[in-house]
């Protein structure tokens, strides 16, 4: 499997702004779909954004980010990107990145601490 390590997440007051990273160890992300989902405490893990590798509109959103989350990649620097906007307290969560390579694998990151509060 590849190592993935998620970055930029923090303490941000509701309405604010992030931007979470995801690094990849290899040139994986410019040949593969990449996912990121997130985790609330007590809560299952869910989907929140897809970059879908050569498809003519690469992004979908899971419904209560639409409109406020945007996922992109940057294949020079193995960096695939979550640009979070008007947060709310219910976005808070533990965001991981997956990536399912055909000669690799799956690749979890360890996940980055995204906490929305006053």
């Amino acid at each position: 499997q590849v190592q993935l390590v998620e970055s930029g997440g923090g303490l941000v007051q509701p309405g604010g702004s992030l931007r979470l990273s995801c690094l990849a160890s290899a040139n994986i992300f410019s040949i593969n779909t990449v996912v990121w989902y997130r985790q609330a405490p007590g809560n299952p893990r869910e989907w929140v954004a897809t970059f879908t590798n050569g498809a003519p509109t690469p992004t979908r959103y899971a419904d209560p980010v639409k409109g406020r989350f945007t996922i992109s990649r940057d294949i020079d620097r193995n960096t695939v990107y979550l640009f979070m906007t008007n947060l709310k307290r219910e976005d808070t969560a533990v965001y991981y990145c997956k990536v399912n390579d055909r000669r690799l694998g799956v690749s979890w990151g360890q996940g980055t601490q995204v906490t929305v509060s006053s």
